[in-house]
């Protein structure tokens, strides 16, 4: 009886290509119908999209800040190489003004070897222990136009305080030495002396300013 249940049964389809032909055409049907059943959606030939944009506002960035340095230099105190300097050129620039002006000495000093030498080295500058053109203190001045002369002096002002001899003031003449204590000069003639005053001064004819010099007549 199993068997005659199994000679009867249908047989069963084993082609898997037909299988999936039925079931591609089935849902092909599908599809069409879903789209045959969709609402058609038409679009008239003029028709436009509006865009709608919003206005934007631009702000501008800021400028960068520039910040401004200002250096302060220290004032520099000079150096003493550099006033030396400075008081040099000072110096030169005034003998040199005063070179170029005509030296003013008395009519009565007219004749002295001495006046007439000294007042070739108006204008030189002062310079302490100075015995030559390039720069004379008092004393140097001294002994340097005497020398010119063919006299010897000492060094020093009281040194030559010494030598000679002395004269008052009234029988005192041109040439003459003129001392106080520690400075000397050379009497011109009528209240004038030439004489290297200090530093900064030069070689220059002027007043008599000395209170009771001692004036020396050296031969």
């Amino acid at each position: 009886m199993l068997g005659g249940t199994a000679a009867n049964a249908a047989p069963v389809e084993q082609d898997s290509t037909k299988l999936n032909t039925v079931d591609l055409n089935a849902l092909t049907a599908q599809a069409r119908a879903a789209l045959e059943s969709a609402p058609a959606v038409t679009v008239a030939a003029e028709a436009g999209f509006a865009i709608e944009s919003a206005a934007v506002a631009v702000t501008p960035a800021p400028e960068p800040v520039v910040e401004r340095v200002v250096e302060t230099r220290a004032t520099q105190t000079p150096s003493r190489s550099n006033q030396r300097t400075s008081t040099a050129a000072s110096s030169a620039t005034t003998a040199t003004t005063e070179k170029a002006a005509p030296v003013q000495v008395p009519a009565s000093a007219a004749g002295s070897a001495i006046v007439s030498i000294a007042t070739r080295y108006v204008g030189v500058p002062y310079v302490y222990g100075g015995t030559s053109p390039d720069g004379f203190d008092c004393s140097g001045f001294t002994q340097y136009v005497f020398a010119q002369a063919g006299i010897s002096l000492p060094r020093t002002s009281s040194a030559q305080g010494g030598v000679g001899t002395k004269v008052s003031a009234a029988d005192a003449q041109p040439g003459d030495l003129i001392w106080t204590p520690g400075h000397i000069s050379i009497y011109a003639g009528d209240g004038m002396q030439i004489d290297a005053p200090r530093p900064g001064k030069t070689i220059q004819v002027r007043q008599i300013w000395q209170s009771n010099p001692t004036f020396i007549r050296v031969a």
